[in-house]
C-alpha cells in the first residue's frame, strides 16, 4: 500500500470515528470543532495547545479556528463523561479482539504549572518531575489487557484548600457539587461508575499510593473486585499461619470482650522483615513479558498473610491474602511489595503477570503526553481541563484502532495542511531577528 492510499484510508476511518462519537457532544454544531481538535492532537507538532493546533488545521483562517476551538474546549456545555463513555464503546471491541479485559488500572498523573491560578494547582508531589512542586494532579481509571489499554475516566484532584475557597472556585468554574475527596476516594467513585455501567471487570491494579489505604482495599473487596496493589515495605502483616490473639476470656461480668489482642511477644511484622526472613527456596525467577531488548525477569516470592492495620479494633482478623515481593538479583533487599486478593490457588507466575500489567498505564500517560499533548492545555478552568483530557482520550482511542491498520513505520496517520510561509505564532522570532505579532493569513495582504 502506498503512502497516498494509506493516508486516504486513515482520513476516511478518522471521519467515520468522529461521526461515531458525535452523539456524545449534544449538538451538531460541535462536530466540526471536535473533529478539528482531535485532528490537531494527532497531527505532529511540538505544542498541542489551542493556537498551534489552529494554525495546523486551518492555516488560512487561524484566528477564526482559534476562537472556535477555544470556545469548544473551554466553554461549550458538553459532557466529558458522555464522550469518554462513547469512546469506550467504540474502542473496547478493538481491544477485546485480542482477549478479554484483564485489569482495571488506577493511577494519577501530574501536570507541572508555573503559576498558581489554574484550577487545582498547589504544591504537591508531581510524578513527572519526581518531586514536590506546583502542579495539577488527575486520577484515572483504565481498562487493560496484554494487547492495549484505554483510560475510561479522568478527574482532577481538587486539594482541600481549593475546595474550601469560594473565590477560586468561582473564578475557575468548579461545579458546586464537587467537594474535597482524596485520590483513593476519587478512584472508588470511578470504579463504582464503571461497575454501574456494566464495564467488563478486571483485577484492580494500583501503586502504593492507593494500596496503603486500607479503606480503599476494603471497599474493593466489598464491591466484589479482586486487586493487586502496591504497598510499602513498612506495611504491618501477620506472617503465614499467624493472626492476632482472640478477645480476652469473659469473666462473667459486664460486657463480653470482643476486640482482638496483641502483646509484646505477639506482634505483626513489617513486609520487609517478613520478606527478608523467607527461606532461599521460596524465591523463584519469573519472566513476565518481552521488553524492548530482552525478556523481563526477576526474582519473586509470594506467601499468604493477614494485614494487621488496626486489627486491635476488630472482632475478627483481616482475611488472608497474598503478599507478593520482588527481590532482583544483586539487590541488598527486596524492592517492591504487593497485596493481592486473587484466589489462594493462584500460581506465582500469574500473580507476577497481573502485578506487572500496571506498566500499561505508564505507557498510556507517556503517549498521551508526548504524542497527544495531554499536559499542553493552557486554560485555567475546570471545564476546559476535563474537556481537554477527554478529547486527548478520544484521539488516543482512534490511534488504538489504527494500530491494526497502520504499520508502525507510517510517517503520519492524517495529512498535515501546509502552513503559509508568512505565518508566525505569537512570540516567535521574525526572519529579521525581531519579535513580531502573530499574522493571521485571513487578514494579511
Amino acid at each position: 500500500m502506498d503512502r497516498q492510499s494509506r493516508d486516504s484510508g486513515s482520513e476516511v476511518r478518522f471521519s467515520a470515528y468522529v461521526e461515531s462519537l458525535a452523539a456524545a457532544l449534544g449538538h451538531e454544531d460541535r462536530v466540526a470543532p471536535f473533529r478539528s481538535y482531535c485532528a490537531g492532537l494527532i497531527l505532529p507538532g511540538e505544542r498541542k495547545s489551542v493556537e498551534p493546533m489552529a494554525a495546523k488545521i486551518e492555516p488560512v483562517r487561524v484566528r477564526a479556528a482559534h476562537q472556535s476551538l477555544h470556545h469548544f474546549v473551554a466553554k461549550a456545555p458538553w459532557s466529558e463523561e458522555a464522550l469518554l463513555r462513547q469512546v469506550r464503546n467504540e474502542v473496547l471491541p478493538t481491544i477485546e479482539k485480542h482477549g478479554p479485559v484483564k485489569a482495571w488500572i488506577i493511577d494519577d498523573t501530574g501536570f507541572p504549572k508555573q503559576g498558581v491560578h489554574s484550577v487545582g494547582v498547589t504544591r504537591q508531589y508531581c510524578g513527572q518531575l519526581g518531586k514536590q512542586d506546583n502542579c495539577q494532579v488527575a486520577v484515572s481509571l483504565s481498562l487493560a489487557n496484554d494487547h492495549a489499554s484505554l483510560p475510561i475516566a479522568f478527574r482532577l484532584y481538587l486539594p482541600e484548600d481549593w475546595a474550601k475557597d469560594p473565590l477560586r472556585r468561582a473564578k475557575t468554574g468548579v461545579p458546586p457539587k464537587v467537594g474535597f475527596k482524596t485520590k483513593p476516594q476519587i478512584a472508588l467513585d470511578q470504579i463504582r461508575a464503571a461497575k454501574a455501567e456494566g464495564v467488563p471487570e478486571g483485577v484492580v491494579l494500583a501503586d502504593a499510593g492507593y494500596g496503603i489505604n486500607t479503606a480503599f482495599r476494603a471497599e474493593l473487596t466489598k464491591m466484589g473486585l479482586s486487586y493487586v496493589v502496591g504497598v510499602q515495605s513498612s506495611a504491618r502483616l501477620w506472617p503465614p499461619g499467624q493472626e492476632p490473639s482472640p478477645p480476652k476470656q469473659w469473666p462473667g461480668q459486664g460486657r463480653p470482650p470482643t476486640l482482638l489482642r496483641r502483646d509484646e511477644q505477639h506482634q505483626p511484622v513489617s513486609a520487609k522483615q517478613l520478606a527478608m526472613s523467607l527461606p532461599a527456596n521460596t524465591w523463584q525467577e519469573i519472566a513476565w513479558r518481552e521488553g524492548t531488548n530482552e525478556m523481563l525477569r526477576s526474582r519473586f516470592a509470594a506467601v499468604r498473610v493477614r494485614p494487621a492495620h488496626r486489627d486491635y479494633w476488630r472482632a475478627t482478623p483481616h482475611p488472608e491474602e497474598w503478599l507478593l515481593v520482588e527481590w532482583p538479583e544483586g539487590e541488598e533487599a527486596p524492592t517492591k511489595y504487593w497485596l493481592s486478593t486473587l484466589s489462594s490457588d493462584t500460581m506465582l507466575a500469574e500473580l507476577v503477570e497481573c502485578a506487572k500489567l500496571r506498566w500499561r498505564i505508564e505507557r498510556d500517560y507517556q503517549e498521551l503526553k508526548q504524542e497527544l499533548g495531554l499536559d499542553h492545555y493552557e486554560g485555567r478552568g475546570w471545564l476546559g481541563f476535563h474537556h481537554h483530557m477527554a478529547l486527548c482520550v478520544a484521539a488516543y482511542g482512534f490511534l488504538i484502532r489504527e494500530r491494526g491498520a497502520i504499520p508502525p513505520s507510517a510517517a503520519a496517520i492524517l495529512e498535515t495542511p501546509r502552513i503559509p510561509e508568512n505565518y508566525r505564532s505569537r512570540g516567535s522570532p521574525s526572519p529579521h531577528g525581531t519579535t513580531r505579532r502573530r499574522v493571521d493569513p485571513q487578514h494579511s495582504n
